[in-house]
């Protein structure tokens, strides 16, 4: 690693940090820097992978509040299966010849791009339907009235996620949900671009409605699935420490910067740049692989 291909490493690791705390994105930046300085594809999306981690770690200590208020039986079962399916895409990443992996990079770019261009409507509609599922809070004119509306009101979103937490632990929901989180697993320990909006949408379909919980359990999920990919990766070898190190370094000192800023940034501003980044990174290795030719690595 010359100094200038640590240069650009370390700066794009910063700002792939600032995107991740102020609204995701940042493999978009950190995966093609490191294809950029000339990592083969599969060693650049585990170094990735690995300087990642930690910023997911830290995400998931914010949400411990969340967190507690889940059944810890369905955090075990969601749990196993994210760390299963994160070791299964590993080792089939590893087991995926260098040139498949890289003939691959341009459509699970693309897909990482919708998804992440398709996650604030999915927000969006989530939040609508947290919101439609609470009763309506009672008109109160006297002061007794309007406090004990008060209360009532505070008393809604606990008894009906309390209700929400009984029907998503049936089995036949457990089952289904434990499936998709498999496969989103898999894909996530391969490669991970946009696992975090399918595991929304899935807890969405198990009938989770608190958006803040939903994200606290995805972060959770995530830190699982590229916990376990790390470990693979590592003792396979296949990550270049160096470049990951220094990464961490700049994804850490990216993230906090860019939470301090985060309050005074437009996050539709930003979401559109990591989309255009994500379409000019998936054209740009479409053109240079398929059209001309360069898929050795």
């Amino acid at each position: 690693m010359t100094l200038p291909q640590a240069v650009l490493l370390f700066l794009a690791a910063v700002l792939g940090g600032m995107l991740n705390s102020v609204a995701g994105g940042g493999s978009f930046i950190g995966f093609p820097a490191l294809i950029f300085t000339g990592v083969p594809s599969i060693n650049a999306n585990a170094t990735n992978t690995v300087a990642l981690w930690p910023g997911v770690v830290a995400s998931a200590g914010a949400y411990r509040r969340e967190l507690a208020r889940q059944p810890r039986a369905l955090i075990l079962v969601l749990g196993g299966t994210s760390l299963i399916g994160g070791v299964l895409g590993a080792l089939l990443l590893l087991r995926t010849p260098q040139q498949t992996f890289t003939l691959l990079i341009p459509p699970l770019l693309l897909i990482a791009t919708v998804l992440f261009a398709a996650s604030p409507r999915l927000t969006a509609l989530l939040r609508q339907r947290r919101a439609a599922a609470l009763p309506a809070t009672p008109v109160a004119t006297s002061d007794l009235a309007q406090a004990q509306a008060r209360t009532l009101s505070a008393e809604l979103p606990a008894t009906s996620t309390l209700a929400m937490r009984m029907e998503k632990l049936s089995p036949s929901k457990l089952v289904t949900v434990s499936f998709f989180q498999l496969l989103i697993a898999t894909y996530g320990g391969y490669f991970g671009g946009g696992i975090g909006i399918l595991m929304l949408a899935t807890l969405g379909m198990m009938g989770m409605e608190n958006i803040h919980e939903m994200n606290g359990l995805k972060t959770l999920l995530a830190g699982l699935i590229n916990g376990v990919a790390v470990v693979t990766f590592a003792l396979a070898g296949a990550v270049f420490w160096p470049q990951a190190l220094l990464m961490v370094v700049g994804a850490v000192i990216g993230g906090y910067g860019g939470a301090y800023y985060a309050r005074k940034i437009d996050q539709r501003w930003v979401r559109l740049f990591v989309t255009l980044v994500g379409v000019a990174m998936t054209l740009y290795f479409f053109i240079n692989i398929y059209i001309l030719g360069h898929s050795g690595k």
